[in-house]
């Protein structure tokens, strides 16, 4: 019994540390090419604002639209946005990326410059 009393700090300290950097890895956002992903994030409607009890969703097309999330889903809760926007207003004809409005009207094109940069489209947004 004496020796279960001696091992038991070091136990919880370990399980306590497991069970934060399991926490902290499924929280992380996916990684994302920058080039691409700035570009893109220009015309994408949905936006973090700061506030005073964290970070908030925002669209810029609709002002009552706010998602209020936990710190624990706010960047998978921001990604399913943006891929459902993504799958609706980006299309890929010849390593073009053709970004659409709502009306389904071009506004801009990328040029995709290399594969890294495809499989970031195909991974991230689903097109």
């Amino acid at each position: 019994m004496n020796s279960l009393k001696k091992y038991l700090p070091i136990a919880l300290f370990l399980g306590f540390l497991l069970f934060g950097l399991d926490a902290f890895m499924q929280s992380k956002p996916s990684s994302k090419n920058a080039r691409v992903y700035k570009t893109v994030k220009q015309y994408s409607p949905y936006y973090l604002e700061k506030r005073f009890g964290g970070l908030q969703i925002m669209n810029k097309e609709d002002p009552e639209f706010k998602e209020k999330p936990n710190n624990m889903t706010l960047f998978k809760e921001f990604e399913r946005l943006e891929k459902e926007w993504g799958k609706k207003h980006l299309k890929m004809e010849n390593n073009m990326l053709i970004i659409l409005d709502n009306n389904s009207s071009q506004l801009s094109t990328l040029p995709l410059q290399n594969q890294k940069e495809i499989d970031f489209i195909h991974r991230y947004y689903g097109i």
